[in-house]
């Protein structure tokens, strides 16, 4: 394998982000990391979606070449779940929006395949692959129609949401709750069991040039990082609040990078 370029940009300036890269022998990933949508930390002075970022990352630092999509789910969640306090686990058995999580994709070069965990996105050969939570359009709809009603009826201009995210406060609570449905409807790596069915496999062929894997920090992925980066520019200075025709959880805080880390990676397979 060849890595062609990569990049991960946080969200916050000074800030150390929630996503991560691996590129080893035998495995290229990319990692993102969930924001917390409460106060529960499982280990002081971190978030928990940069700590579960790092124990996946050194999971698959020293994964076994030959591991199978299931294999590497059930691995990584076992590791994952080590670090939990035992104390813990009931209450985080009941509470998934406490949990440390994380979304991932992962090619194994053994395999010639791409494993998709939780909302990431990847290209092949310019083709391009997505698995979105089912719940995350509809709640994003649901912010975008209050953003907008607000901006229609005077309550609130753009700048002043993007200083305040009103909407996004409005929409909270079904975050939490769809958080509930995390490896039941959708896969994601929590350090609990996560649903084969849920995980999409893509298969590369041998014939395959280039894959890119991204997280949904890039709302347009392109075959290139320049190409993705300035399509995100676009985005951001036509919609700053993801409010339109990009639909999105969050808008772009004012003073940050971004609405979100954003992490790609390119190489040859």
């Amino acid at each position: 394998m060849r890595i062609i370029e990569q990049s991960i940009v946080a969200k916050k300036p000074q800030a150390e982000a929630e996503d991560g890269i691996v590129a080893t022998d035998d495995f290229v990933a990319v990692i993102d990391g969930s924001t917390s949508k409460t106060a529960t930390r499982i280990m002081p002075g971190v978030t928990n979606g940069r700590l579960c970022m790092q124990l996946i990352s050194q999971y698959i630092r020293h994964a076994d070449s030959g591991l199978t999509c299931k294999g590497f789910c059930d691995g990584v969640t076992a590791s994952v779940r080590s670090h939990y306090d035992e104390s813990l686990l009931s209450r985080l058995e009941c509470h998934p929006e406490e949990r440390m999580t994380a979304s991932c994709i992962v090619y194994s070069r053994h395999r010639h395949e791409v494993w998709m965990i939780g909302d990431c996105q990847c290209m092949v050969d310019g083709t391009a692959y997505e698995n979105p939570k089912p719940d995350e359009a509809a709640i994003a709809g649901k912010r975008a129609a209050i953003a907008q009603g607000m901006l229609d009826n005077g309550v609130a201009t753009v700048d002043g949401l993007r200083g305040n995210d009103l909407a996004r406060q409005a929409i909270i609570g079904e975050l939490i709750e769809s958080m509930g449905n995390q490896n039941k409807t959708y896969a994601v790596v929590d350090g609990f069991s996560i649903p084969a069915s849920k995980v999409r496999i893509i298969r590369i062929p041998r014939t395959a040039r280039e894959i890119v894997l991204a997280s949904d920090g890039y709302p347009h992925l392109k075959p290139t990082l320049d190409a993705s980066e300035e399509a995100l520019e676009k985005q951001l200075a036509a919609d700053p609040l993801n409010i339109r025709l990009f639909k999105a959880t969050k808008g772009w805080v004012a003073g940050n990078n971004s609405f979100d880390d954003r992490t790609y990676i390119r190489f040859n397979p």
